[in-house]
């Protein structure tokens, strides 16, 4: 299968690498021309920032095979059409960026947001019916380092989950094939057949929670669960957001994600400043 990350800053280039990695035939487009060129050229340096016992040390590797498009119409006057479009953009961008999209979008092409948020799956319902909708998220850390270097800072645990809106025979095979691409290069992904939304909500959660109290403080997630006065507020957030996602109609607990998701980004992305 083809598939094309449309958005390719730091998670679109780290969610492309993964699947390049694992032996998939990614396309990137994106309006960064340099990073674009860069990668074109060399190929994408893909730093992993591991932590293990407490111990920071990077993995780095140069990836080739990628062909790189500043423009869907670009892209699809080389490739044609894909089988799968990934969107990778702000979410306040995803309707433009569907719009703009659509000269690589054939009858059978499937659509994937792994945007951070909600709403995304009402954009693309916008455009597409349900049998050819995924949508999903990552946990865990990105950045780039330079146009054509991007660097992981994957959480302990699971780092991707996805699953279609509605199931059907298309959505399947593109679901499948993402799941071996992820895990084969090192991504532990999964297929959430039957509740995605489940999913998504905990990492709406989880960016409401570190992203919002260390911005206002400035400080490491480690540093802001280390004070009491820190750690309460991370929990007051978690208990109204899984508060709003049960009225949503997706049951969580709050005490359990706090000793378990919360806790688990706390052990293994302590020392990262979100963005």
């Amino acid at each position: 299968m083809k598939f094309a990350m449309y958005g390719s800053g730091a998670a679109g280039s780290v969610f492309a690498s993964y699947m390049r990695k694992g032996g998939a035939d990614v396309i990137l487009v994106d309006r960064y021309e340099e990073h674009m060129k860069k990668i074109a050229e060399d190929g994408m340096t893909f730093t992993i920032h591991l932590q293990e016992d407490g111990v920071y040390r990077d993995i780095t590797e140069v990836l080739t095979g990628f062909r790189t498009y500043k423009t869907a119409a670009e892209a699809a006057g080389a490739e044609g059409t894909v089988d799968c479009v990934i969107y990778m953009t702000k979410a306040t961008q995803l309707e433009q960026a569907i719009a703009d999209s659509m000269p690589l979008i054939g009858e059978n092409t499937i659509v994937c947001s792994l945007i951070n948020g909600l709403g995304n799956d009402d954009n693309l319902l916008k455009f597409f019916p349900a049998e050819r909708c995924i949508i999903g998220s990552g946990v865990l850390g990105t950045a780039l380092r330079a146009p054509g270097h991007c660097v992981s800072t994957p959480a302990g645990g699971v780092q991707m989950n996805f699953g279609a809106i509605t199931r059907s025979e298309r959505n399947d095979a593109v679901c499948e094939d993402m799941l071996k691409a992820y895990r084969d290069g090192g991504c532990d992904a999964y297929w959430r057949a039957d509740d995605i939304y489940t999913f998504v909500w905990k990492k709406v959660i989880v960016n409401s929670t570190v992203n919002t109290v260390c911005a206002v403080l400035r400080l490491k997630i480690g540093e802001v669960e280390a004070d009491p006065h820190g750690q309460k507020l991370f929990h007051s957030v978690i208990r109204e957001a899984c508060a709003i996602a049960t009225a949503r109609g997706t049951a969580l607990d709050a005490d359990e994600f706090i000793a378990h998701d919360h806790q688990d980004i706390v052990t293994n992305i302590g020392d990262y400043y979100p963005s």
